[in-house]
């Protein structure tokens, strides 16, 4: 199988989750929530890259090691946006072996096994460039947006098209493979959309629209489950499940 390496996005400030640590360190049923990820992705990749703050380096380097997972972490000096956190990624010692990037956010302490086998066994087997999770729900934070046959244009974050209130749609969930030279190289280019409009930072959803107006395999999977949308934005999101 071609080489897939696992990148964990997990520089996030806490800001709205108003902890004094990462939100990604938040222990769910016992068991924090990047070491839930880790494990997760354990069968792909053993020694996960994981993109931290410079804060939060220490706390996640020790959480890590008190659980016996070893990983790679690579520091986000600020807070740039998630395509500057995955173009990180060749920072990593993994970054020369990868083909394929198996990129998960980390504040996701719910995504199931067979969704990710699903993906994965879907992106290899059909030799995509990338492949991610979606599930149709009634409040779509970012929407995917396909053509009269059904093929992916692209995704978008309601936020930056100033809508107001979500609709129901189609949603990603964090979860992506991708062929890595294809997209850091669509990340590395000055194109519309790679700064979002409220933020400013250097996006990731973008690059799915232009790989598919590039005609490259882009593919979404509607396999999500219910448990595989649970994120950690504010503490009131998990509060049932803690």
């Amino acid at each position: 199988m071609a080489e897939i390496c696992a990148l964990v996005a997990a520089a996030g400030r806490s800001t709205r989750a108003g902890l004094p640590y990462p939100k990604t360190l938040f222990p769910i049923q016992g068991k924090p929530i990047l070491v839930r990820v880790a494990e997760l992705l354990a069968p792909y990749d053993l020694h996960p890259t994981i993109i931290v703050s410079p804060d939060g380096q220490e706390p996640i380097r020790e959480c890590l090691d008190a659980a016996g997972v070893t990983s790679h972490l690579v520091v986000q000096p600020e807070p740039c946006g998630m395509g500057d956190a995955v173009l990180r990624f060749d920072q990593s010692p993994a970054f020369a072996n990868a083909e394929h990037v198996l990129l998960v956010w980390g504040d996701v302490p719910f995504i199931q096994p067979e969704t990710v086998a699903t993906v994965v066994k879907v992106h290899i087997e059909h030799n995509n460039d990338f492949t991610f999770a979606t599930r149709q729900v009634d409040s779509a934070y970012t929407v995917v947006s396909r053509d009269a046959v059904g093929q992916v244009t692209g995704v978008a974050e309601t936020r930056e098209q100033g809508i107001a209130a979500p609709q129901a749609g189609e949603r990603d969930i964090g979860l992506f493979i991708f062929r890595k030279a294809v997209v850091l190289d669509v990340l590395r280019e000055e194109l519309p959309g790679k700064c979002g409009k409220s933020t400013d930072e250097h996006g990731f959803l973008y690059v799915i629209g232009h790989l598919a107006a590039r005609g490259l395999r882009v593919k979404a999977l509607p396999v999500a489950t219910e448990l595989d949308l649970v994120s950690l934005n504010n503490l009131k999101d998990v509060d049932s499940y803690v």
